[in-house]
């Protein structure tokens, strides 16, 4: 979601404060939605647009952090996480499925499948018991009642500006120390990756409202995510696949599917490794 500068609704000169619904709004929208849709199926694409609109309005409340109530904040934003892990277990069958799919054997990647469809019913199962729509909208609600009573003011685009830059900031930070530490710590990769999502969603909320030097990276950021979101794909897949070992019959090829994904490891850590 972008915004766009001659809306009424979001204004160079209008405060953060008044406008977090204007942000917070479509995002809830579009989570109610993709949910709602999970009632009769748990497909795929519903829970990874679920996901994504969730992990978006999880971004929106860190960019308001320094004007909410922490408390408040990390409580909601714990909530958004557990929602889209929920929403994520069948994707993550999915990409290992895609990943394995050409060179396993017929034994083996029946049992993946099952596995993946079970996962689809419970993860539909939880959302359905959650009161998506109602924690949601009591979510944003109480964040609005607590920005509109306040008495601070802050101006929307140096509000903008200033949380991009934050993010920005605590991305080069972490590629750095990745770029230091090197292959040998993936856990530094999986955190340039969660920081260079952060930074493009907030672009996209705030473009209108940023400098010039803070909008062009969005290309490059892109590409980061790319690159390093393909890393993150493999080695989830292989935490996956050893994680269920026990839960997979005897005599698939599971030692063979675990080499190839570790030969792919290496090859997108490489490709990764570039980009820092």
């Amino acid at each position: 979601m972008t915004t766009d500068d001659t809306n009424p609704a979001v204004q160079r000169e209008a405060v953060a404060e008044a406008n977090f619904a204007t942000y917070a709004g479509p995002l809830v929208s579009e989570a109610i939605e993709e949910a709602s849709a999970l009632r009769d199926t748990a497909d795929a694409k519903k829970l990874h647009k679920l996901r994504v609109a969730l992990r978006r309005l999880r971004t929106l409340l860190w960019a308001y952090r320094p004007i909410l109530d922490k408390r408040f904040d990390n409580e909601q934003r714990a909530l958004l996480k557990f929602l889209a892990n929920a929403a994520g277990n069948t994707r993550d069958w999915d990409i290992l499925i895609g990943l394995v799919e050409e060179k396993s054997d017929e034994k083996l990647l029946s049992a993946i499948k099952q596995n993946r469809d079970n996962t689809a019913d419970k993860s539909r199962q939880t959302l359905m018991n959650t009161d998506l729509r109602k924690l949601l909208r009591d979510a944003i609600r109480e964040a609005n009642r607590e920005l509109n009573t306040s008495s601070e003011r802050t101006p929307l685009g140096k509000f903008a500006r200033k949380r991009v830059s934050a993010a920005q900031k605590q991305l080069e930070k972490r590629m750095q120390l990745a770029s230091k530490v090197g292959s040998s710590d993936y856990n530094s990769y999986h955190n340039v990756r969660k920081a260079g999502k952060k930074v493009r969603y907030l672009i996209e909320f705030f473009e209108p409202l940023l400098q010039k030097r803070q909008r062009k990276s969005l290309k490059e950021l892109k590409q980061l995510q790319k690159r390093f979101g393909g890393l993150n794909d493999v080695v989830a897949s292989r935490d996956l696949l050893i994680a269920n070992r026990g839960a997979l019959p005897e005599g698939a090829s599971i030692d063979a599917a675990l080499r190839l994904l570790k030969k792919e490891q290496r090859r997108r850590l490489k490709a990764a490794s570039k980009l820092l």
